[in-house]
C-alpha cells in the first residue's frame, strides 16, 4: 500500500481509505463483529485510514476492528450545527470508538456558503477541539464544488473530503467545476480525500479503470471506498496501491450477487423512476420502492438520483 501526507495536517494515510458506511446499518447491517474482521483485513494490507460518520453507526465495528491498534487515522463526520451538538458528537466518538483523540472531525454534507455559516458554532467548536488536542485535523465533506471553492480560502479547513468520479455522478456544479475546486484546496494545503470513486457502484463492472482516474488525480491524496466483503477489499487496494488485480479475486467479485438499495433518506423526487427503462422503480408513499424481479442493476438510476441515495451493492440478508 502506498503512503501519503495528508495536506498539511502532518498525517500520513494510505492511499485507500476504508469507508464503513456500507457495512452499518443503513446498508449491510453487518454485527461489529462482522466489519472488525473486514476491518482487520485491511490492517493486512496495510490500510491505515478509515472513515465514519455519526450517521453511520460503526463506531462499535471500528472499536473492535482497531482494538490495540494505535497507527491509524480515524476521520469521522456529525451533521451537528451548534456547539453544544458537535460537543457531544465529539464525546460520543470518542468514548465509543475508544480513542482519546479523533484524527479527523468534520462537519458532514455541507451544502453551500449559507450552510458553513449555518454550522459556524459547530466549526467553532471543532477548532477549540483541535486546540485542546482532542481532533488533530479539522474538515469538511461535501458534494458541492461551491463549497470546496470556499473551503480553499478557510485557513481554519485542515481536510477536504469530497465526491468525485470519472463521469462526475453526483457531483454538484459539475465534474470540472470540482476538479478546478479540489486543485484550489490542495494549493491552498488542505488534505483532500474522495469519495464516491465507484459512484455508488454504477462502475462495478469497471471499477478498475474507474478507481484509477480517482487515483491518479493530483488533486486527491487518498480515495475512500466502502467494501462489502474481501474479495472487493483486496481488489480495492490493490488498484490504488498501483498493482494488477488477481485474477482469482476478479472471479470472485464476479461471483458475488449484487442488488440496487434506496437509502432511508430518499425524497421521493420520482427522478430515478423515470430514469429507469424497466419498470423496476415506482413511487410508494412518497419514497421509491424496487421491483427487484425487473431491476437489471444498469445503474441509471444511480446516476439519476440527486441526493445519492441510491446504491448497486452486494445482496445479504437483512440489509438495506
Amino acid at each position: 500500500m502506498n503512503f501519503v501526507t495528508l495536506g498539511k495536517t502532518g498525517l500520513i494515510v494510505s492511499k485507500m481509505c476504508f469507508g464503513t458506511l456500507g457495512m452499518g446499518p443503513l446498508q449491510l447491517n453487518m454485527s461489529p463483529s462482522e466489519g472488525a474482521a473486514l476491518i482487520k483485513e485491511a490492517l493486512r494490507l496495510g490500510i491505515n485510514f478509515f472513515d465514519t460518520a455519526e450517521i453511520y453507526e460503526t463506531y462499535s465495528h471500528l472499536r473492535q476492528g482497531l482494538n490495540g491498534v494505535e497507527d491509524v487515522v480515524v476521520a469521522s463526520k456529525s451533521y451537528a450545527y451548534t456547539r453544544e451538538g458537535m460537543r457531544r458528537s465529539v464525546d460520543k466518538a470518542r468514548l465509543e470508538l475508544g480513542r482519546d483523540v479523533i484524527d479527523i472531525f468534520m462537519l458532514h454534507e455541507q451544502e453551500s456558503g449559507l450552510t458553513l455559516r449555518g454550522h459556524q458554532e459547530a466549526l467553532d467548536y471543532l477548532i477549540e477541539a483541535r486546540e485542546r488536542g482532542i481532533v488533530r485535523a479539522v474538515g469538511v465533506s461535501t458534494h458541492y464544488a461551491e463549497v470546496v471553492e470556499i473551503l480553499a480560502t478557510m485557513p481554519e479547513i485542515d481536510v477536504v473530503h469530497a465526491i468525485v468520479n470519472r463521469d462526475g455522478i453526483g457531483v454538484k456544479g459539475g465534474l470540472n467545476r470540482m476538479l478546478r475546486a479540489l486543485q484550489a484546496a490542495k494549493d491552498a494545503g488542505k488534505g483532500v480525500y474522495a469519495m464516491k470513486a465507484l459512484a455508488g457502484g454504477r462502475f462495478y463492472a469497471d471499477f478498475v479503470s474507474a478507481l484509477q482516474y480517482v487515483r491518479d488525480l493530483k488533486c486527491v491524496d487518498s480515495v475512500a471506498v466502502g467494501v462489502s466483503n474481501v474479495f472487493e477489499l483486496e481488489a480495492d487496494a490493490a488498484v490504488l496501491s498501483g498493482l494488477e488485480v488477481p485474477a482469482h479475486i476478479k472471479q470472485a467479485l464476479n461471483s458475488v450477487p449484487r442488488q440496487l438499495a434506496i437509502e432511508p433518506f430518499c425524497e421521493g423526487c420520482g427522478k430515478c423512476c423515470k430514469a429507469c427503462q424497466f419498470g423496476a422503480l415506482s413511487l410508494v408513499g412518497g419514497k421509491s420502492t424496487i421491483d427487484r424481479d425487473k431491476c437489471v442493476l444498469c445503474g441509471y438510476c444511480v446516476a439519476a438520483c440527486p441526493g445519492y441515495y441510491i446504491k448497486i451493492g452486494e445482496s445479504r440478508a437483512g440489509g438495506a
